[in-house]
């Protein structure tokens, strides 16, 4: 057995099982594909990849399914992510760009990514951490009252009141916004500490204490970073999926409730050259995700973040790859600098 045709011939195995569900038998290969050879040939293919462990006999019928093995083999052998649709694309724009907030775009995105796919879609939050500042705005409410909002690179807005201890008008208070955000704006959120006093220090006397209060206010915005997690939705799919997953849907429906273990293994995956990461069954380190395959790409400024799926390993891998590679570069567009 060449090994064009061992791939041509899992290929064919992949796609005809993920579409109908079935174990799939030679006589089907050769009817639904044009692969050059005898029904008997086909056979002793199969044989074969089912000695290398590439596929198996789920029960004594005499179809096959791939085995994580041979879903590795396969999505491996994908050369490039193709691209979606001009409709899809435009679907993703145009729901993602009318998004409010960071809240509001994550939200969408999970939404989206999961009528895309028909799986889980789940999407970490940015680290506020590691974002720079964006825009700082100072609002009159009251002679003494200011509203302090931070903007941040990764598209998260924080805001609070504070009380500046004396009274200002609306120019001394433009003029303060002016100076704080000359000197603070592309600073790392984690640094925002240090760099404040240096602001305060070089205003105006008689506006020493508003400013003092102000740079306290933007301290406290900047430590007010989310812990870690996630947002998902589609988990309404996996219930459609039970039948793909034998053993139990309970362990994955756990794993997606213990937030930290998503968390985890997004954040261990490494993308390849393609751009995406794929976890495929036995391949992920929790054992409740051992009949589940994840896929997943960074996103945002710095790509620390992660947006995927998570599905039966019976799923249609191209269109995942794509579907997620594609959101994700729609969703660093908008919280891009």
């Amino acid at each position: 057995m060449s090994e064009p045709r061992k791939l041509e011939v899992l290929r064919a195995i992949v796609e005809d099982y993920v579409h109908s569900r079935e174990p799939v038998g030679s006589k089907a290969l050769v009817e639904r594909h044009h692969l050059g050879v005898s029904s008997a040939t086909i056979r002793n293919d199969m044989a074969a990849l089912e000695d290398e462990g590439l596929i198996t006999a789920p029960h004594t019928s005499a179809g096959r399914i791939p085995t994580d093995k041979g879903y590795r083999l396969f999505v491996d052998q994908i050369s490039a992510v193709k691209p979606l649709s001009a409709a899809e694309r435009r679907a993703i724009q145009s729901l993602l760009e009318g998004a409010d907030d960071l809240d509001d775009v994550l939200d969408r995105t999970v939404r989206l990514l999961s009528q895309l796919t028909n799986q889980v879609a789940v999407v970490q939050y940015p680290h506020l951490s590691k974002a720079l500042v964006r825009h700082i705005e100072f609002v009159l409410l009251a002679p003494r009252k200011v509203l302090v909002v931070l903007i941040a690179n990764s598209g998260k807005v924080e805001q609070r009141v504070i009380d500046v201890g004396q009274d200002l008008g609306d120019d001394a208070l433009a003029a303060l916004r002016t100076r704080f955000l000359a000197a603070l704006a592309g600073t790392p959120l984690s640094q925002l500490a240090k760099a404040l006093p240096a602001v305060v220090a070089g205003t105006a006397h008689g506006q020493r204490q508003a400013a003092h209060a102000l740079a306290l206010g933007l301290e406290g915005l900047a430590q007010n970073t989310r812990e870690d997690r996630m947002v998902m939705a589609g988990t309404a799919n996996l219930a459609r999926s039970n039948v793909d997953f034998p053993l139990s849907i309970g362990p994955v429906l756990e794993a997606l409730e213990e937030q930290v273990v998503m968390l985890r293994l997004l954040s261990e995956m490494a993308q390849d050259h393609r751009g995406v990461a794929v976890s495929i069954g036995r391949e992920n380190p929790y054992d409740g995700l051992a009949e589940a395959s994840v896929v997943a790409t960074g996103y945002g400024p710095d790509s620390a973040a992660k947006v995927g799926i998570l599905g039966p390993t019976r799923m249609d891998y191209p269109t995942t790859m794509a579907a997620v590679r594609a959101v994700a570069r729609y969703l660093s567009r908008i919280l891009g600098p």
